[in-house]
């Protein structure tokens, strides 16, 4: 029972990063109807400039563990903003339909190259800011960190899910989410809204980097599959739907460690993506998700 309910600990953590990341995707869906393939390359750099400013690398540490994060919340959403400028609003203009895939691949590619010749291809140890001493409960070791992961991924959802319901920024993100053609007829500018949800998206995956940063190694081959991951989370659980992106995040996360430990880690992806095929079988919108009817 107790290597049980470790397990679900474990992969409860796992599970809500990559949530997070899958409610970035869900982000720029909603505004633009695209996605940022290089959401795990976001978290990857907010990782690493995390490390660069409170870790023993570069010349640092420069801040603590706390006053880090509002930095790296401003280069993720700088970082956000610059794919949607480059990658993903020529091809809107041109109305490609895949042009933006090729432009945001092409862009995460890069950023791992940059991130290699800077902090180098070794995988490097992020300094945990709390104690690495875990504690019990129901006969589970669980870290401090990782309930740090769990409330902190909880928390920006529920905040951006606030903002977007109660502030005037947010319902214009809604409306646009809604009909963007629409939108842009009442007054507002569409465009600004689209970039904006490129820089919420990216400024949540670089601050879920730091909050699983101190559990695991950092290196710039760190966001690739948990960027993945994250992609299957969002279609399994919907990409119209916040509460799908949990589910959907903590379904994967908690297989991936039960095959890893009962079957072998060789096989521990193989639950997840046999249920992204069933669920793409059978339910294409996704558990939670809204199928679209387009009227032609």
């Amino acid at each position: 029972m107790d290597i049980f309910l470790q397990l679900a600990v474990s992969g409860i953590a796992l599970g809500m990063i990559y949530a997070v990341i899958a409610f970035g995707y869900q982000l720029t869906f909603a505004t633009s109807g695209t996605l940022n393939f290089g959401q795990g390359e976001a978290l990857m750099l907010g990782a690493l400039v995390g490390l660069s400013l409170a870790g023993n690398v570069l010349g640092g540490p420069y801040l603590n563990y706390w006053l880090m994060i509002p930095i790296v919340m401003v280069f993720g959403a700088l970082q956000g903003m610059l794919v949607e400028w480059i990658g993903v609003r020529p091809a809107i203009k041109i109305k490609s339909e895949f042009g933006w895939i090729m432009s945001t691949i092409a862009l995460a590619i890069i950023f791992k190259n940059a991130a290699e010749n800077i902090w180098g291809k070794d995988d490097l140890r992020f300094p945990s800011p709390l104690s690495e001493t875990p504690f019990q409960i129901f006969g589970a070791n669980v870290q401090p960190m990782q309930v740090l992961v769990v409330g902190g991924a909880l928390l920006m959802m529920l905040a951006v899910e606030i903002f977007n319901r109660k502030s005037i920024y947010g319902k214009a993100v809604v409306a646009t989410s809604n009909d963007r053609d629409a939108a842009g007829l009442v007054g507002i500018n569409t465009g600004m809204v689209i970039t904006f949800s490129y820089a919420l998206s990216s400024m949540t995956a670089a601050v879920a980097g730091v909050l699983v940063a101190p559990l695991t190694l950092t290196g710039a081959t760190m966001g690739s599959a948990l960027g993945l991951k994250a992609f299957a989370v969002a279609i399994i659980g919907g990409l119209t739907s916040g509460m799908g992106a949990i589910i959907g995040g903590l379904i994967l996360g908690v297989a991936e460690t039960f095959t890893g430990f009962y079957i072998s880690t060789g096989y521990k992806e193989v639950p997840g993506l046999l249920l992204l095929l069933l669920v793409l079988a059978v339910k294409p919108a996704g558990l939670f998700g809204k199928t679209a009817i387009k009227k032609v």
